[in-house]
């Protein structure tokens, strides 16, 4: 069984705030994109999660290269959060991640409009039909 791993980062992408969500599970890797308004405060953003936690929607699983366990130096460990905290741009596996369920979005939309168009043509054709019968009936 492998080591679960949450990141949660709220970085500011110009006009609004957004918080990005970032877990990885036995070599899968997820990611979900929530967006704030002004910038939010620490028990905020806890509040927001414990709300809408099972309204999250995470992108679509990715394989994440699986890291060894090593022990690592205090001093080393200070300087790569000191590193992230200052970092303030979307990591590339955050980008594909939401890249793809943006994708996903799109081809899923996409289908719907096209269901929607076919069923309203449809529509108008049996009305067209419809109104052809009723001239043809008789006087």
């Amino acid at each position: 069984m492998g080591a679960s791993v949450s990141k949660l980062s709220v970085l500011f992408e110009d006009p609004f705030w957004i918080g990005l969500y970032e877990r990885e599970d036995d070599g899968c890797y997820e990611v979900c994109k929530m967006t704030f308004g002004a910038e939010p405060k620490d028990y905020e953003v806890y509040a927001f999660l414990m709300q809408n936690w099972n309204r999250l929607r995470f992108s679509p699983s990715m394989e994440a290269e699986i890291s060894a366990e090593r022990r690592v130096n205090p001093k080393r460990m200070q300087r790569l959060i000191h590193k992230q905290v200052a970092d303030i741009a979307i990591g590339t596996k955050a980008q594909q991640a939401l890249k793809l369920q943006q994708e996903q979005g799109k081809l899923e939309h996409k289908i719907r409009s096209r269901e929607q168009r076919e069923a309203e043509s449809k529509a108008q054709f049996e009305l067209r039909q419809e109104k052809r019968k009723e001239k043809h009936k008789g006087h």
